[in-house]
């Protein structure tokens, strides 16, 4: 006996292995189904008598078996008729979600309307009710009335599987719920709806919920039922998002122009890096900024870099150029144009007359505003001395003079004034404005900064609400010599488009404070620049060589564009440059003969420029630029030119400094993350580049760049771009 049930046994392991079978699959959940409801019904109807003596009958009843019965038989039968039964339910649970396969994404259910129940997938009405009926033989009336009753809709699942699940053991309810969901399954779907997948990498450039800390990160969210046995759900979901409420200037990114029918490309100088701040801000906080957010001359300019110095206030700045392999396409070329601010001597102690208006509205009541808003200001109060003067205005339902014109010798008096604002009431940033102007005029330093500093979350709806009407009001005032400067606090109703209206029209610059660290960038570390211009209304324009130069296309700067006559014309407002402020601007070029063009040449196409014949193209220089500026206390522009050479190009990255080779890497940072159509590098080819071209990097600026590269590679996967 013992050989033949040996080789049944090695029969049975050679065997090939059966596929799944649907009726097996059938009967083995009947039978658990059969044996579940026998022991609910034994709980329901407890044995009379002594349930210990019960038990000790039981165990020796079964000892007794044991003895008498030759055990290696019924083992032998019992092994071999349970791996047959289970193997095609194995199977099943296998390639159901209960276990789902490696690289197989998981179902992102969305849950944008709180109120809307989530739609789940009704299971076949044959199965349920056939596992119904055998549950009402089985069982009976009693066990049938337990079956029938509800979950709750909030669970998200339909009456027949919330009875199924209730009439099911801990464990076994998970399963079904996930086994009823699945996809896989091979039960029968066709009345299901569909269920939704993950969107794709465009549609998760969301805007940020105002009450969330991390939108759009994929979040385990747990939903407990409340009939027991059933156990607690765990599904993956995507964070409800609303939009953000903060308000971006719209823009298209600058496109390829052909040198030969658009050699001419003008600019003003920007040096504002409010955009680096909100970019950190979201990818910190686990979400991809939207792509109007990210302006890529403000990524690149938040870096110092080390250009010449100039050493004359007569002549503030002088531009130096790089020609170097773009990282992104090795048949095109970046030219690099650097500028570098004026730094007045340190014994050279200009008076500073300053009026400090503060949002205190209601929207300002959040502990990243006004509270990070006074911390931010008595860190520039303890840089002010005897021969400055500050005042400040707070505006709300009303505006109003907080502290009087006060010497910054007095700093308690200040810094208490500044403790005392509290946030309430409406907002009416137009008068605000206008009282604070009104103390700047009274207290104007000649020769010294005279300047009105403007702290908001941009939120200006009350007052002057023709915004037209509010910057020619900014317009008019910069002509008296106070200017403007903004600082932008929160989210949630940022009005970045309008502070960036108001620094511009105010010879101002707009920085956003996301943090104590970039309070102390922006108003100790860039006190200079923040504070004392020493150029304004800067323009720069750039004339390409159709005989070295194809096609071009300028990075950024798009709000900044200008027309081509606008740079000889001093009434054009551009922008200014703070002390010690350095400006970089970069053209992708493509040579002539690199067969990177867009553009097809033209059939009947002339060749030259109008004007062209004055500098034969031979000459070998890529281009030319010219750059005019007025002094502060000027209204006529000084002219700049200086002829781009093509001996300045290099053939390999490796040999222009960390400087030109970091800004390169934020360029391509920032071009990814906004999806541009120009350009393309993986986020680890960039981290590469930036990490090789970190330099000595003091304060740990670009060692922070480099972390945020690593949030945005987890943010928005290679793949998924």
């Amino acid at each position: 006996m013992s050989n033949h049930m040996n080789d049944k046994l090695n029969s049975l392991r050679g065997a090939p292995t059966p596929g799944p079978s649907e009726a097996a699959r059938r009967r083995a959940l009947d039978a658990a189904m059969l044996a579940f409801d026998a022991e609910q019904e034994k709980t329901r109807n407890p044995a009379q008598g002594n349930p210990l003596i019960e038990r000790l009958r039981s165990i020796l009843a079964n000892a007794k078996g044991i003895w008498t019965m030759d055990n290696r038989l019924s083992y032998g039968l019992g092994t071999a008729a349970v791996a047959l039964l289970l193997l095609p339910l194995g199977y099943q649970l296998y390639t159901s979600t209960a276990i789902t396969p490696m690289g197989v994404p998981p179902v992102v259910v969305s849950t944008t309307d709180a109120d809307r129940p989530v739609a789940q997938p009704e299971p076949a009405p044959l199965e349920i009710g056939r596992a119904d009926e055998l549950k009402k033989e089985a069982a009976g009336n009693a066990a049938a009335a337990t079956a029938a009753q509800e979950v709750p809709a909030a669970v998200g699942a339909d009456a027949s599987t919330s009875n199924l699940a209730a009439a099911m053991p801990e464990g076994e309810a998970d399963l079904a719920l996930r086994d009823e969901a699945a996809p896989q399954s091979s039960m029968a779907m066709d009345a299901s709806p569909p269920m939704v997948a993950p969107a794709p990498m465009a549609e998760m450039r969301m805007a940020a919920p105002k009450q969330m800390a991390a939108p759009g990160v994929l979040q385990v969210e747990s939903f407990a039922s409340t009939p027991a046995p059933m156990t607690r759900q765990e599904r993956i979901v995507v964070l409800p998002t609303e939009p953000s409420g903060d308000a971006f200037t719209g823009f298209t990114e600058s496109p390829v122009k052909v040198v030969k029918t658009d050699p001419v490309s003008t600019f003003s100088i920007d040096v504002d890096t409010a955009s680096y701040g909100y970019v950190r801000r979201s990818l910190t906080e686990g979400w991809v900024p939207e792509p109007d957010t990210v302006r890529l001359e403000e990524l690149i300019n938040y870096f110092d870099y080390n250009y010449p110095l100039p050493t004359d206030a007569a002549a503030p700045f002088k531009p130096t150029f790089s020609v170097y392999p773009t990282p992104w396409n090795g048949k095109t070329q970046i030219v690099q144009i650097g500028i570098k601010g004026y730094v007045p001597p340190v014994t050279e102690d200009k008076a500073s007359n300053l009026v400090f208006l503060i949002d205190t509205s209601g929207s300002m009541d959040e502990p990243d505003k006004l509270p990070l808003l006074k911390r931010a200001f008595a860190l520039l109060v303890e840089q002010l001395g005897a021969n400055d003067t500050i005042s400040i205005v707070a505006y709300a339902g009303s505006a109003g003079v907080v502290l009087e014109p006060t010497k910054g010798s007095e700093k308690a008096k200040i810094l208490g004034a500044l403790e005392n604002l509290s946030a309430g009431g409406s907002t009416a940033g137009a008068e605000g404005i206008e009282l604070a102007y009104r103390l700047a005029e009274q207290s104007k330093v000649s020769g010294g900064v005279n300047r009105v500093i403007l702290a908001t979350d941009g939120d200006f709806n009350v007052g002057i609400d023709d915004p037209e009407d509010l910057k020619t009001f900014i317009k008019g005032k910069r002509d008296t010599g106070v200017f403007l400067s903004v600082l932008g606090f929160g989210q949630g109703n940022l009005g970045d488009d309008t502070m960036q209206a108001l620094a511009q029209n105010g010879n101002g610059n707009a920085s956003y404070i996301d943090s104590f660290k970039e309070a102390q960038k922006v108003l100790v570390e860039d006190a200079g620049g923040t504070l004392e211009t020493i150029a304004k209304d800067v323009k720069i324009q750039v004339e390409f060589n159709p005989a070295v130069v194809s096609e071009y296309r300028l990075i950024g700067y798009e709000t900044r564009a200008l027309n081509r006559e606008d740079f000889n014309n001093d009434k054009v407002d551009a922008g200014e440059i703070g002390a010690g402020t350095t400006v970089t601007a970069l053209y992708e070029i493509t040579p002539v003969g690199s067969g990177a063009e867009f553009s097809d040449p033209l059939r009947y196409e002339q060749g030259g420029t109008a004007g062209a014949a004055a500098v034969p193209a031979s000459t070998g220089e890529i281009g030319y630029l010219k750059l005019r500026y007025k002094l502060p206390e000027g209204d006529s522009s000084t002219l700049v030119e200086q002829p781009i050479g093509r001996d300045l190009a290099v053939t390999d990255l490796g040999q222009v400094s960390d400087d030109y080779r970091f800004a390169a890497a934020v360029a391509a940072f920032g071009q990814k993350l906004k999806g541009s159509n120009y350009g393309e590098m993986s986020w680890n080819d960039i981290r590469t580049l930036a990490q090789g071209a970190r330099g000595a990097d003091e304060k740990g600026y670009r060692a922070e760049f480099m972390q945020l590269v690593d949030m945005a590679k987890v943010l928005a996967p290679d793949d998924r771009q």
